[in-house]
């Protein structure tokens, strides 16, 4: 099956990594947590806060490619579970992954995997316009179809759980435009990380 194929791929890569590979998965995990700091902004009725590290997601994704980037959001959610207070408001444990933002946090490796397969199958016309349109798939589709499903489940209603998710839209476009914008520019100066993985011999 597919998802066998992906996940034995993805396990096969992880045993190569560098040293250098385990320190950029370890910093944006990093960078995921420092994230966190700024305030949340929690949605009404849902209780599911509205922060920054999503932007971490994409910038792991985009920056460090599949194998890494998804890597880097599993190794941060990981420590939540483990109880580091690394989610925004300072939250952490098994808990969260039981409420309202389970759906969300779930996704965001897949998020962060898909981002990082689709920029560097997409490397040789990678542009703004491209980068954008990848983050806002992964970024967006990717994280709120499995968010909205789980609140549903929950037993809000399916439209009411779309409706009020939308006051996540604004926001999240954004940072998809800024991590392109970002990884675009680290692109064009011959500093993206995904770069130099395709020029190792």
């Amino acid at each position: 099956p597919l998802g066998s194929a992906v996940s034995c791929s993805f396990l096969q890569t992880a045993c190569v990594m560098t040293t250098k590979d385990l320190v950029l998965v370890a910093l944006f995990a990093a960078l995921i947590a420092v994230l966190g700091i700024f305030p949340a902004i929690t949605v009404p009725v849902l209780l599911v806060p509205i922060t920054a590290q999503t932007l971490g997601v994409m910038l792991a994704g985009s920056l460090l490619g599949a194998t890494r980037g998804g890597l880097a959001v599993l190794v941060f959610l990981v420590l939540v579970a483990a109880g580091l207070p690394f989610l925004a408001g300072g939250r952490g444990g098994l808990g969260v992954f039981g409420g309202p933002s389970a759906g969300f946090l779930i996704a965001w490796p897949v998020a962060a995997f898909v981002i990082g397969w689709l920029t560097e199958r997409g490397w040789s016309r990678y542009g703004v316009a491209t980068a954008i349109g990848i983050n806002l798939f992964g970024g967006i589709v990717l994280i709120y179809m499995p968010g909205i499903a789980w609140l549903a489940a929950g037993g809000l209603a399916p439209m009411q759980a779309l409706a009020v998710s939308s006051a996540f839209v604004p926001g999240d476009v954004l940072k998809a435009v800024l991590a392109s914008l970002v990884s675009v520019t680290l692109r064009r100066y011959r500093q993206h990380p995904i770069a130099e993985k395709r020029a190792r011999p």
